[in-house]
């Protein structure tokens, strides 16, 4: 009688197919979450990728601002160009230093 108690149960192939199919379900169920953990994570990449991508357009167009000089000032000028520059405008116009000096009520004295 103890032979009978530790006699394995046969299990017909219906079962046995059943087991593996059940295996087989548990383990597609796990490449399905498998996959879904796997876009998710894609796309928080893609989120961090596109968050770098702007920076370095960013610095891209900074880099381009430093490389392109921006056109030169015009130079400012003392008084005394300023000075020099209206005598020669009247000169040109054909007025003497005599005629400027009273125009501007200024005595010369030689």
């Amino acid at each position: 009688m103890s032979d009978s108690n530790t006699k394995r149960i046969r299990r017909t192939p219906e079962e046995r197919i059943a087991e593996v199919d059940a295996k087989i379900e548990i383990l597609n169920q796990s490449i399905a979450d498998l996959e879904t953990k796997k876009q998710a994570s894609m796309t928080s990449f893609d989120e961090k990728i596109a968050a770098v991508q702007e920076r370095i357009k960013g610095l891209e167009s900074k880099k381009q601002e430093i490389l392109t000089p921006k056109p030169p000032r015009k130079p400012r000028k003392t008084k005394k160009q300023k000075i020099q520059e209206i005598l020669k405008e009247a000169q040109k116009s054909g007025m003497k230093p005599e005629e400027i000096a009273e125009r501007l009520g200024i005595n010369l004295s030689e």
